[in-house]
This record gives C-alpha cells, structure tokens and sequence, in this order.
C-alpha cells in the first residue's frame, strides 16, 4: 500500500496572517504623505522633496503611529539604565535618527515609564532591533531578540 494513503486529513490549517500596514502593491509614483512628508518614488519611501503633482497618502508609518499599532517593541530594565536614563535616551534617540534617515517607515512611536521598565515602541522590527544592539554593543548587558510567528513584530529585551 502507499503511504500517502495513510496522511492525515485533519491537521489544523494554518492561516496566512494579514498585516494591515503592509503595502498591497506599489504606490502610484510619486507619492507624498501628508502626515511626515516622505516621498515614495522608484519603489521605496525616501525623504526626497516631493513634486506639486505628487499623490497623498499617509504612509504606513504615520498610520500605525496613529493607530498606536507597534511592530516592534524593546523592553529595558535594571539598574545601570535607571543610572545612565539621559545617556542611553540619547543613544536611542540618535539611533532612531540614523534608521530613520535611511528608511523613513523605521521610526520610534512612544518612549513609556512602566512599573519596573521602561518600555519603546516601533514602526518596524529593523529600528528596534537595531535599538536593542546598540544597547547591548555599548553597555553590554543581557539582550534577547524574538520574532513574532510571521517575522512582521518583534520583542526585544535588555537589561544590565
């Protein structure tokens, strides 16, 4: 008998998962968002000047800002970050400057005091991975990096 006779019939389908701010298809070029300002034109989003007969959108940046809707999340605790706070603020901050000038859709949505961490929130999973390394490459400290089942959200985890 063949063994293909005998596969299961009934295991469970997994569902492709639907990310609401991933693009569908190309923007019609050129492209401006009326929120931010970037240009989406020759296939990416850039901070280009737009032209005047630019379409408008609000990019899917400026939309999971709106939404309050993360991609990324970085979570840090302990101690030396409670004592070096402005320091490492400012290294996140200026990380988010250097992602952002390159890939505008990578951006910093809110920084929150919570119970016992301080807590990043992300347009993107490069931006907060790229958080939690500079964290890690200069204070050392634990870092610990899990994508989320579909690689579209990440959780990052610092602490020292």
């Amino acid at each position: 008998m063949d063994k293909s006779q005998y596969s299961r019939r009934d295991r469970m389908i997994q569902e492709k998962r639907h990310d609401t701010y991933r693009e569908r298809g190309k923007w019609p070029e050129p492209t401006v968002c009326s929120e931010c300002g970037s240009l989406f034109q020759d296939g990416r989003w850039s901070w280009n000047k737009p032209t005047k007969e630019a379409n408008k959108v609000v990019c899917p940046a400026c939309q999971r800002i709106a939404d309050n809707c993360p991609a990324g999340y970085v979570e840090i605790r302990g101690g030396f970050f409670e004592r070096h706070r402005e320091e490492l603020l400012n290294l996140i901050r200026r990380e988010e400057e250097l992602e952002k000038g390159e890939h505008p859709m990578e951006r910093i949505i809110s920084i929150v005091d919570e119970e016992n961490h301080t807590l990043v929130t992300t347009t993107g999973v490069h931006i907060a991975g790229r958080i939690g390394k500079v964290l890690s490459r200069a204070c050392q400290g634990n870092l610990s990096i899990q994508y989320g089942d579909d690689e579209k959200s990440i959780r990052v985890y610092w602490s020292r």
